[in-house]
């Protein structure tokens, strides 16, 4: 069974897709350290990077070849200046070289030595093939597959050693929604409990809290730069931020300076009912906005879907619970988490492979079950938060037009928040011993849905909306 951590759920990156930008980025990072360890990565003279399958039908979209770059830069997705990477590329493109892992100087063709295949590998639609020419004149090949939510793996889909020690060492291991209710039950406690008393296995309960502070921090710090930028948004469909506009409306003349003063003023301003959908979809939007652009979002589960959680978060600590404080934040981090790792182990997460009730369904269930429990919610109640907000999402595409992630990736972060808030709201009032269809079940048909869903609507610009819009009239 996969050990995933809560950390593995929510990853700090640069988007605009988990799948796409942060998954071959990191995969890139990774090959690097595999050349180390073979011994050859002194000895590389030039690299080659294909891409398959749905990176390649969509990859410039969603800026594939750019995170490829990054990744063989040895620049790290957290904590690179994202405002430098457009100088970064354009500097490799003109010299025709690129200092790899930042060591060492390589010719690099940027056309060239990217290849864009549309073959699909037979493991999963995001293949990517790293090639390396040594100075013997012989080239070692690895390929690896980006899974969703920046996730990389290899065909045999082996996990790390420290993945399976980890893993051993979790007192309360779990693969679906009947086996954390079961935990929950014995030990008689709340399903955040459960995630905690798992995580504890890894870190001290310092660096759990040092690093969900940090997530936040970076969901916050998002939501504050959306929301103050205007103008369009990258990659030739001229779509107009909205966020800014949607958030200048709603808050006034209210004064702050940075993003933390700015949640806490808005907590204080009186909220009225029709204004709360616009905040949610404020919120969300702006998340999606910066995805959209590059900028730096945490992935939960996937980049696409980066505006759900936080921005039901926000309705919860600005609209619901003007007290909370970060335990209340902790508990539905740990919880999101939790529901994301049963939907990626029963199903997948990724919208090569399941379209998007995949990334949008998959976060709408966590934000739902999530904010269950902080209104109040038992453990089933929690997951009956979750399988109602999937429910809703079954059968719903990805088709983003020209392969970028915005239309209508952004506005479904909209959508998915305010499912998952009305999700949790009717779980509220609803005895889980009537639920006709639990959460194991709807994350089972979801998969065979994904399964049965034509390819052309899985992320591959090739179906839906990607066609039934002339890109001209944009």
């Amino acid at each position: 069974m996969e050990c995933i951590s809560v950390f593995d759920m929510l990853k700090i990156g640069v988007g605009p897709s988990s799948s796409h930008t942060l998954g071959p980025w990191r995969a890139a990072e990774r090959w690097i350290s595999e050349l180390r360890d073979m011994g050859h990565f002194q000895s590389s003279k030039k690299v080659k990077v294909t891409l398959y399958g749905s990176l390649s039908l969509t990859g410039k979209g969603h800026a594939t070849d750019i995170a490829v770059v990054m990744g063989l830069l040895g620049q790290d997705p957290e904590t690179v200046s994202t405002e430098t990477i457009p100088t970064v590329i354009e500097e490799i493109k003109s010299s025709g070289q690129l200092c790899f892992a930042g060591e060492r100087t390589i010719p690099f063709d940027f056309q060239r030595d990217i290849v864009f295949k549309r073959e699909f590998l037979p493991f999963h639609a995001n293949g990517l093939r790293f090639e390396a020419l040594l100075s013997n004149n012989t080239t070692v090949v690895e390929t690896y597959y980006s899974i969703g939510g920046g996730f990389v793996v290899k065909e045999t889909l082996e996990h790390s050693k420290e993945n399976k020690e980890t893993f051993k060492t979790f007192p309360c291991p779990i693969k679906t929604g009947d086996e954390l209710l079961a935990y929950c039950h014995s030990h008689q406690c709340s399903v955040s409990d459960v995630v905690l008393l798992n995580e504890r296995s890894l870190r001290t309960d310092k660096d759990i809290d040092y690093e969900l502070q940090r997530i936040w921090d970076t969901m916050l710090d998002c939501m504050y730069l959306g929301c103050h930028t205007q103008g369009k948004l990258p990659g030739g469909l001229n779509v107009r931020r909205r966020a800014y506009e949607m958030h200048q409306n709603l808050k006034g003349d209210l004064p702050y300076s940075n993003p933390k003063e700015w949640l806490e003023t808005i907590r204080k301003t009186e909220v009225k009912f029709r204004q709360i959908l616009k905040w949610v979809s404020c919120f969300a939007l702006s998340v999606n906005e910066v995805n959209a652009s590059l900028g730096r979002v945490v992935t939960a589960p996937t980049n696409g879907s980066a505006g759900v959680i936080p921005a039901v978060l926000m309705y919860y600590l600005v609209i619901e619970n003007h007290e909370a404080d970060f335990q209340h934040i902790k508990k539905f981090l740990l919880v999101a988490s939790e529901i994301g790792s049963i939907f990626k182990k029963g199903a997948t997460i990724s919208a090569a492979m399941g379209g998007c009730q995949a990334e949008i369904g998959v976060s709408s269930a966590m934000a739902a079950g999530a904010l269950c429990e902080l209104l109040g919610g038992n453990p089933d109640q929690v997951l009956v938060a979750s399988e109602i907000a999937m429910e809703h999402h079954l059968g719903l595409t990805c088709d983003p037009i020209g392969g970028l992630v915005q239309v209508p990736c952004i506005e479904r972060n909209s959508m998915g928040a305010i499912k998952a808030i009305n999700a949790a709201e009717l779980a509220m009032d609803t005895d889980p011993k009537e639920v006709k269809v639990p959460l194991d079940k709807v994350i089972q048909t979801m998969w065979e849905t994904a399964k049965d869903m034509n390819s052309k609507y899985k992320e591959t610009s090739e179906g839906g909306l990607a066609v039934g819009v002339n890109l001209s009239d944009c």
